[in-house]
């Protein structure tokens, strides 16, 4: 596929806001876990909390998008000048030429959750939300959407992709379409979820919570810790050959179970062949891929025997998400952005909390940092019902 040019990318997670404090708490081995301090969601778990959302209102000309989900989409956009080159972008091309596409699992459910929580009769005894809730642009998956739309003056293609955690690794690939279609000349990607008794509750009853910090692809590994976060890249057709770019993206959907991947990662392992052969590059050119692996006993082992499977053991790979939990809907934006630092700065984080390799899986996986100049990086991203995605990241020559 023809290169896209990134233009610019950003996260915030539980390590803080932007680039520079993602970069610096991989390079440092600082993890943004926590013990469970959310809301009244009792639960004896660790998660990836942003701090600072109880106080950053929306502005008031946003009100109406008002709930945690966007807040922190509207906080992310405010770091590395992503609202500069949205502005540019918009000037260069025309607001009707750039596409917003955006992946959420949750989106603002639990503004939704407050809702029904505060349930109240009207005159005639039937339930209602109370007035300040009753906002129906919020109560539904494309609220993120259409919130930042309206944050970003942005008016070509607008949409929500939701296939769980795969989310927001896919909008690269839905972008690279209609760019390449000549639909849009350029987009804005992103994703963002935040914490909620759904997301809680939800993966505590699938038995798939850890009472520890989560701990990637170790033998004794038990669950995983759920996160929050936010980020966002901007890709235009390519042109000056200079910079990051997306070189290639894969997907796949085995359809092997609702929860459960493919025992022998039969669509993790299309998907990465997809982004490799879209890249036109062999398995041998990848020097870092960030992991899926989410510390649960099932999925690490599929995904490291898919990527054994495909790559040379000299491939450094590790998970990412014992420093941000995982963010769901977010990760693939937010682990896309690690790929982008590791390419940008050498900086190839392990997997963080992880001590007893398990057998089980290759030399790939790597638990400890390393360092080493890169020409491409890979993203995995794979969500329940076998919905798989994969990226290949690159430095123009």
């Amino acid at each position: 596929m023809p290169a896209l040019s990134i233009r610019a990318y950003t996260a915030t997670t539980a390590l803080g806001r932007g680039r520079a404090a993602q970069a610096d708490a991989l390079r440092a081995r600082r993890g943004g876990l926590r013990r469970n301090d959310f809301g009244d969601a009792a639960l004896d778990t660790w998660i990836g909390r942003v701090d600072g959302l109880e106080e950053a209102p929306l502005p008031a000309a946003l009100a109406q998008w008002e709930c945690r989900n966007n807040r922190l989409a509207w906080l992310a956009l405010q770091q590395d000048g992503m609202l500069d080159v949205v502005a540019a972008m918009r000037g260069r091309h025309g607001a009707d030429r750039v596409a917003l596409v955006l992946g959420t699992s949750t989106a603002s459910i639990g503004e939704t959750e407050a809702a029904y929580a505060d349930l109240r009769g009207d005159a005639d005894g039937r339930p209602q939300f109370p007035p300040a809730m009753q906002r129906s642009i919020v109560h539904t998956p494309h609220s993120l959407g259409d919130f930042v739309r309206e944050a970003t003056g942005l008016r070509g293609p607008c949409v929500t992709v939701a296939t769980a955690c795969s989310s927001s690794a896919k909008v690269f690939a839905q972008a690279a379409r209609l760019i390449n279609a000549g639909v849009v000349d350029a987009a804005l990607v992103g994703g963002v979820d935040t914490l909620c008794g759904s997301v809680l509750y939800g993966f505590n009853a699938l038995g798939l919570v850890s009472t520890r910090a989560c701990r990637p692809f170790d033998a004794a590994r038990d669950g995983l810790s759920l996160g929050e976060a936010g980020g966002f890249a901007v890709l235009e057709r390519s042109s000056d050959g200079h910079g990051l770019q997306l070189r290639g993206y894969g997907e796949s959907s085995d359809a092997h179970h609702m929860s459960t991947p493919h025992p022998e990662g039969l669509g993790a392992r299309l998907a990465m062949r997809d982004a490799l052969a879209r890249a036109g590059i062999g398995a041998d050119a990848v020097g870092y891929l960030n992991l899926h692996g989410t510390a649960t006993p099932a999925n690490d082992a599929v995904e490291a025997r898919a990527v054994a499977a495909l790559f040379p053991d000299t491939l450094h790979a590790g998970s990412t998400k014992g420093w941000t939990g995982h963010t769901l809907g977010a990760a693939g934006i937010v682990e896309s952005v690690f790929a982008l630092i590791a390419l940008e700065d050498g900086q190839l984080p392990g997997t963080l909390n992880s001590e007893q390799a398990d057998a089980a899986c290759g030399p790939q996986v790597r638990f400890d940092n390393a360092r080493r100049e890169l020409r491409y990086a890979m993203n995995n991203s794979f969500g329940f019902g076998g919905n798989n995605a994969s990226l290949v990241f690159g430095r123009a020559a």
